[in-house]
């Protein structure tokens, strides 16, 4: 990779089936893992860290058959600053086409202090050296990072990158292990490294940076933003603690932005939502719904204001086409606070093309519906149309419903109707609230009309789904079938009851036409 042909460039270093792997409960088999490259090279990441070899045999032969199969991307494997370590991923990238070994050593105070082998800066300067040396002795394109060079002393750390450049490195990383960076911080670590290392245009600076403090995108953007030109993250963000970098994350923010960072990237962005989703199943981890990108609510609009502007100008509120990012279209959320053109758009897409009388019922209707649900479904928008915009007049109607029922009490009903525009009151008690609300609406209808068949099931799904009751009455000879839909059973069950008598009338009404006429 050559960092002259690529100014305007941002490699994309992609360590999902490495570090994020590393996330607690989230290890992946070797025929998933290879699932995940072959996916990443899809995405058209540049550099596929693939494992640890040294860390497992599995690990090891899932290295070697990335590096072997999978084609498009250079194939990474990570190693310690330890010639077994270096020797193993050497191993297992040997004869593959496009590899890279990468090694590294901690710089920081903290991580020095820890080490057996090291006694100061000098034996870790020595040992870095030796580890590049060494990786260049199994593969020409050799990566080192200096482990917790955000906390890591200034001046040493120029020091050990001037060195591992000059000892073959072509790129040098440099990582917020901790997540400890804050931007501005980062940002200029970055821009002192280019100013205080010689060599520094030998190499290509990369960043790795983890969320700790919820930074690490944008840590790593100013980073690019002061001359960093290749990201280390993961799909989804996923890794260590609180995880790395998000690899969608940062992509569209500098293809969105790329009037501000002037770089692009590699990236087919229409693989992104699939390669998250893929991930996140493969990983056992849930995208958050709120996840920037990738999250199920990152294109999702429930507020009129939002809605009446997408529907009108997508620009108005959406930076990103949801199409560039895999996703089919725009998700408008219909919930209480969505308005009228939002209903209509949905509906016509159900191919529902009401007027504006129509609409307007449909949408009290809709609203009623929407104040007792979190979100109103397509089957929901379905069922309101079927039950609200029929042709059959309305005799009965219900003004006023009232059960009581429960542990050691007798169910009992008032119903107030209206027929004809006249009310007609009457309570019942009965052997259930449906029960006794049958009882009470027979009284108040003065109808001898029998319930030959009841059902009721649920249409949609959750604990606020919408319930829908069939009842089959029989009067005189008459059999008519009414249907309602409502989040309460009880009410479905009763404007089921006046729809079936509705029909009835209606029945009734065109035999006495047909008698008259004869």
């Amino acid at each position: 990779m050559s960092k002259e042909s690529d100014v305007d460039r941002v490699f994309i270093f992609d360590t999902t089936l490495r570090d994020a792997e590393q996330t607690p409960g989230c290890s992946l088999t070797p025929r998933e893992k290879m699932e995940v490259a072959q996916q990443l090279a899809r995405l058209n990441v540049d550099i596929i860290e693939a494992g640890f070899p040294v860390s497992s045999n599995e690990d090891f032969e899932a290295v070697r058959r990335i590096a072997m199969e999978v084609e498009g991307p250079h194939i990474c494997g990570l190693a310690r600053a330890v010639n077994l370590d270096i020797d193993r991923a050497g191993e297992a990238l040997k004869d593959a086409p496009k590899t890279r070994l990468h090694t590294f050593i901690g710089t920081s105070p903290q991580h020095i202090a820890m080490m057996r082998k090291a006694k100061g800066n000098d034996d870790v300067l020595k040992m870095a050296v030796d580890a590049v040396e060494r990786a260049r002795s199994h593969c020409d394109d050799v990566e080192f990072s200096p482990m917790d060079a955000a906390r890591t002393e200034r001046r040493f750390l120029y020091d050990v990158v001037e060195a591992t450049i000059a000892a073959g490195a072509s790129t040098i990383n440099i990582p917020d292990t901790v997540g400890y960076a804050i931007p501005e911080e980062f940002g200029q670590l970055i821009a002192d490294l280019m100013a205080n290392v010689p060599n520094v245009d030998d190499a290509i600076i990369s960043v790795h940076c983890h969320d700790d403090l919820g930074m690490a995108v944008t840590n790593t953007l100013s980073a690019i933003k002061y001359g960093a030109r290749q990201a280390e993250c993961t799909i989804n963000g996923l890794g260590e603690r609180a995880g790395n970098a998000s690899l969608e994350e940062i992509v569209m923010a500098i293809r969105t932005r790329g009037d501000y960072f002037g770089v692009k990237t590699g990236i087919e962005p229409k693989e992104i939502t699939h390669t998250s989703r893929l991930v996140s199943r493969l990983m056992n981890v849930a995208v958050p719904p709120n996840k920037a990108i990738v999250g199920a609510n990152a294109f999702a609009h429930s507020s009129g204001i939002h809605q009446d502007g997408v529907l009108k100008n997508r620009d108005t509120f959406e930076i990103m086409a949801p199409e560039d990012v895999g996703l089919e279209q725009t998700q408008i959320v219909l919930t209480a606070r969505s308005g009228r053109h939002a209903l209509k758009h949905r509906l016509e897409i159900l191919s529902y093309d009401l007027n504006e009388e129509d609409l307007n019922k449909a949408y009290e209707r809709f609203i009623t519906v929407a104040d007792k649900k979190k979100e109103v479904f397509d089957e929901d928008l379905v069922a309101i149309v079927s039950d609200e915009l029929t042709d059959i007049p309305e005799k009965f109607s219900l003004d006023y419903l009232h059960t009581v029922s429960g542990t050691g009490t007798v169910p009992s009903a008032t119903i107030r109707l209206k027929i004809e525009g006249e009310n007609s009151q009457e309570s019942a008690w009965g052997d259930g609230p449906v029960d006794a609300s049958y009882r009470a609406i027979k009284k108040a209808a003065k109808t001898e009309a029998r319930v030959e068949q009841y059902a009721i099931r649920a249409i949609t799904s959750g604990a606020e789904a919408l319930g829908e009751v069939t009842v089959r009455l029989s009067d005189e000879g008459h059999v008519a079938t009414g249907r309602a839909v409502s989040t309460d059973v009880i009410e479905a069950s009763v404007k089921a009851y006046l729809d079936g008598l509705n029909r009835l009338a209606v029945q009734a009404g065109i035999e006495k036409q047909r008698a008259e006429a004869v």
